[in-house]
């Protein structure tokens, strides 16, 4: 199995995970984060198999953190209540942190590697959004175990509006 077709395995599991720990989740913006993630990983499959075809692909700016900050602004009032997550809920959190950083490893091994433009190219921007997804499950798991002692990347700007 060829890095890609090893990468491409690495998006669809990803993808059964988030899937899954968004049907369990009780928590709204917990389960909102996990079906958004799992549409960029759809997304990050999608990308891989069109260079595992040879055909040209255009990286979309896309911002994971921006569209989950999206769905925060959007749930603020009801996030701030006391929200308690079950322990199945935060480990479903560290497991896509683990899962995240995984990648980002993964791809900048892999990214030595390569040769063609359009497959370093991919990869530089699978690491790049793989480490926003990571920040984001570790932002996440801090609201949920720590409410009170949570700051939304280091600022108040959603919470205060």
């Amino acid at each position: 199995m060829d890095a890609l077709e090893l990468a491409m395995k690495m998006e669809k599991d990803a993808i059964e995970f988030y899937t899954e720990a968004a049907e369990k989740t009780r928590n709204a913006a917990g389960k909102k984060m996990f079906q958004t993630i799992t549409l960029d990983e759809k997304r990050h499959l999608d990308m891989i198999a069109q260079i595992i075809k040879g055909l040209n692909i255009t990286n979309k700016d896309v911002s994971p953190m921006q569209n989950v900050k999206t769905i925060f602004e959007s749930m603020k009032g009801e996030m701030m209540k006391k929200v308690e997550a079950t322990s199945d809920e935060l480990e479903a959190f560290k497991i896509a942190m683990n899962m995240e950083q995984e990648g980002v490893d993964f791809y900048k091994k892999t990214l030595s590697g390569l040769k063609k433009e359009k497959e370093r190219a991919l990869l530089e921007s699978l690491i790049r959004e793989e480490k926003q997804h990571y920040d984001l499950f570790a932002n996440t798991y801090q609201f949920l175990s720590s409410t009170g002692n949570w700051f939304l990347w280091e600022e108040r700007g959603i919470v205060e509006g």
